[in-house]
C-alpha cells in the first residue's frame, strides 16, 4: 500500500446514483478514492453488504496507516493482532485500545469484521498482492453437523471454507424482547392511525422496519384469494426496491415482478385480522392522501411541509422511541417486535424451526436456532428444575 501524507482520516463515502440506488466507497481526506478498497467494495455493489464492509474496512485501513503496514507486507499475525485490538475492552500493554471513544466490537461484529478482512485480502491475493497471506486465509475445514443440515438433498461437501480470524467457539445470541404488555401500552399511547398500524404490523407480521417502510400499496393483498394466486389468505409481498424515495429497503432479495398491476414473488408474509383492521382505519380515516399518492407507498408523513410524502424508517424509529418513553417502557426499538414475534411463533409451534424461519422471513433455520434456541427462564419446567437443584419446593 502506498504511503500518503494526509491530514485527517480515511472515511466512508456514500454515492448517489441516477436510478436512486446507492453505493459506498472509501476516500482519502483530500477526496481521492482509495483504489484498493474501492475495487474490493465494487465486488459487493448493490448489496447491503457493501455498506457494512465499507465501515469495517475503513477502521482496518486507518489502523494500517497508523502501524505503517502495506498490503504486501501484512502477515496473518498482524490481522490476528488487529482482531484482538478492536475487540479489546481494557487498556493493553501497547496503550489505548483501538477506536478510542467507541465501543469495542462484540462477537457478532468480530465475525463480520473477520469475513470482511478475509474477503479483502483474498481479493488482493487474486490481483497478485501478498499471495502468501491469501494462502493462509483460504483454508478449509471439515463440514459440521450444521453444514449437513443445510446441505441440499443430503449432498455434503468434503470441505468447507474456514476463517482463521473469526472468533472461536459456539455462538449464541440473546435478542432483546419487548416488555410484557408493551403492545397494548404502545397502542394506548400513539397518536394516529398510522402509528397504530406500525405497532400492529411490527407485532403481528414480524417485519423489519425497512420492510415495513418500503411497502407499496400494490404489495398488499389483504383479501382472500388475491389475484397473485400465491396465497389464499390475506398476505403481503416484501419486495426489494433499492430506489425507494424514502430509502427504505427490504433486506431480503427474492425475485418479484409487477404485471398488470399485480405483484407476484418477493417474500410472502401472512397478514392478521388486526393488521387488516388497522390498514383500513389508516387509509379511510383521512390520514392517507385522498385518491392515493404519486409515490404509491404505504406509510406517509402526516405533518409539516413533507405531509403525504413517503415516511422514512428513521421517522418510525423516533416515533416508537417517543411512544415507548411516554408509555413507561423506555426506549422501544423496532427490531424488538421481530424478536418477540419469532420467539412467540417458536413457542406456539413447539419449537418448529422451519415454521419460525418462514414466518419471520429468516434466511435459514440454523439462524433461528442460534438467535432464539434458548430455554425460557420463566418456563415452568425450567423453574421446577432449578428449584429441585436449590432444594426448594416446586
Amino acid at each position: 500500500m502506498a504511503r500518503r501524507v494526509v491530514v485527517g482520516d480515511l472515511r466512508v463515502q456514500q454515492i448517489e446514483r441516477k436510478d436512486g440506488r446507492r453505493s459506498w466507497t472509501i476516500i482519502w481526506p483530500e477526496g481521492a478514492v482509495h483504489a484498493e478498497a474501492d475495487r474490493f467494495l465494487r465486488t459487493h455493489d448493490g448489496s447491503g453488504t457493501q455498506k457494512t464492509y465499507a465501515y469495517y474496512l475503513v477502521d482496518h485501513l486507518r489502523w494500517l496507516e497508523r502501524e505503517c503496514l502495506g498490503f504486501g507486507t501484512v502477515v496473518l499475525r498482524d490481522l490476528e493482532r488487529y482482531m484482538g485490538i478492536v475487540g479489546a475492552e481494557v487498556r493493553m500493554p501497547l496503550g489505548e485500545p483501538w477506536r478510542v471513544g467507541k465501543r469495542p466490537y462484540g462477537r457478532a461484529a468480530l465475525s463480520t469484521a473477520a469475513a470482511c478482512l478475509k474477503g479483502f485480502y483474498l481479493h488482493q491475493a487474486s490481483l497478485g498482492i501478498n499471495g502468501e497471506l491469501g494462502k493462509k486465509l483460504g483454508v478449509t475445514r471439515l463440514p459440521s453437523q450444521a453444514d449437513r443440515r443445510r446441505s441440499f438433498l443430503g449432498h455434503v461437501k468434503s470441505a468447507m471454507p474456514a476463517n482463521p480470524l473469526a472468533p472461536s467457539g459456539p455462538q449464541r445470541r440473546h435478542p432483546k424482547m419487548l416488555p410484557d404488555g408493551a403492545r397494548e401500552k404502545l397502542l394506548a399511547t400513539v397518536n394516529s392511525a398510522r402509528d397504530r398500524l406500525v405497532v400492529t404490523w411490527l407485532a403481528d407480521g414480524g417485519l423489519r422496519i425497512g420492510e415495513l417502510c418500503g411497502l407499496h400499496m400494490v404489495d398488499l393483498h389483504l383479501r382472500e384469494n388475491a389475484a397473485c394466486g400465491e396465497c389464499r389468505s390475506p398476505h403481503l409481498h416484501v419486495c426489494h426496491r433499492p430506489g425507494n424515495p424514502n430509502r427504505a429497503e427490504a433486506k431480503t432479495k427474492h425475485p418479484w415482478r409487477l404485471e398488470d398491476g399485480t405483484v407476484t414473488g418477493g417474500l410472502i408474509k401472512r397478514v392478521s385480522p388486526a393488521m387488516v383492521h388497522t390498514y383500513f382505519e389508516y387509509v379511510t380515516g383521512g390520514e392517507y392522501p385522498r385518491g392515493g399518492s404519486g409515490h404509491g407507498m404505504l406509510l406517509v408523513q402526516l405533518h409539516g411541509a413533507g405531509a403525504g410524502e413517503p415516511w422514512a424508517p428513521v421517522g418510525a424509529r423516533r416515533m416508537l422511541g417517543r411512544a415507548g418513553k411516554r408509555a413507561g417502557l423506555g426506549l422501544v426499538k423496532p427490531h424488538a417486535f421481530r424478536h418477540s414475534f419469532t420467539s412467540a411463533v417458536l413457542d406456539a409451534s413447539d419449537g418448529n424451526l422451519l415454521i419460525a424461519r418462514d414466518a419471520g422471513g429468516w434466511a435459514s433455520a440454523t439462524m433461528v436456532d442460534e438467535v432464539y434456541g434458548h430455554v425460557d427462564v420463566h418456563d415452568p419446567a425450567f423453574d421446577a428444575a432449578l428449584r429441585t437443584v436449590w432444594g426448594e419446593p416446586k
